[in-house]
């Protein structure tokens, strides 16, 4: 497993985003490692990380993230986490709500909106073409880095998007801060605020930028989480 840990202070944790790494919030844990100790951590299958063992849920992720940073010394640590990371920080929150103290959302994944008849068409045209022509379907059908998985992989990132969290959000008692990138197209507006609705104690703040908005508008995104983390 690997991680990063510098600093010093209160623990505070960064979680990636899928087919990403701990290098993805180089901005922040520069930044934050002046007034925390922070630590990031790679996912298993993710960086400089190993394999995971079998197709890991969002469940069987939490609980991973949760065993290692006690292992590592971390204790009721705030966390900012991007996309696949904030499934991760949620599922972990509801199953131990004790776990973070302040949490921070951007780019959230883990809502489950209606889908249009578009995608229900597409759906039933890749079952189709899996029937008979496996290869060709594998190879057609499915975003871009769920083509470059391995089979493990595969199998485990069906489970993580298939997972609606906002039954888990409900749970979290923590407060939670989701940032959005006004122009996110991979994880919407829509899904940001169905995810602060479920929150028990959620707000939500918009910034410049894309799906990476910590990355595009990263004085923003500093200022914005360490006001909130401060309070």
């Amino acid at each position: 497993m690997a991680f990063l840990q510098k600093g010093n202070g209160k623990d505070l944790v960064f979680l990636h985003g899928y087919m990403a790494s701990k290098e993805s919030f180089a901005l922040q844990t520069q930044y934050f490692s002046r007034y925390y100790r922070v630590t990031a951590i790679d996912f298993l299958g993710f960086g400089k990380s190993g394999e995971i063992p079998f197709a890991y849920s969002v469940g069987d992720y939490a609980d991973w993230t949760k065993d290692v940073l006690e292992r590592l010394g971390v204790v009721n640590p705030h966390v900012i986490a991007h996309s696949f990371g904030c499934r991760v920080a949620v599922k972990l929150g509801a199953r131990y709500p004790a776990f973070w103290n302040k949490i921070v959302l951007t780019g959230p994944a883990g809502v489950i909106l209606p889908r249009g008849v578009g995608y229900k068409i597409k759906v039933g045209a890749y079952r189709l073409c899996k029937k008979f022509a496996p290869k060709f379907a594998e190879k057609r059908f499915g975003s871009k880095e769920y083509r470059t998985l391995s089979p493990v992989m595969k199998e485990s990132y069906k489970k993580i998007v298939n997972e609606d969290l906002r039954a888990d959000a409900s749970q979290v008692q923590r407060p939670v801060l989701i940032v959005e990138g006004k122009d996110d197209r991979v994880t919407t507006m829509a899904e940001a605020k169905a995810y602060q609705t479920a929150f028990p104690n959620a707000k939500l703040q918009v910034i410049d930028g894309g799906h990476f908005a910590f990355v595009d508008s990263p004085f923003a995104f500093n200022m914005i989480t360490e006001e909130f983390l401060y309070d």
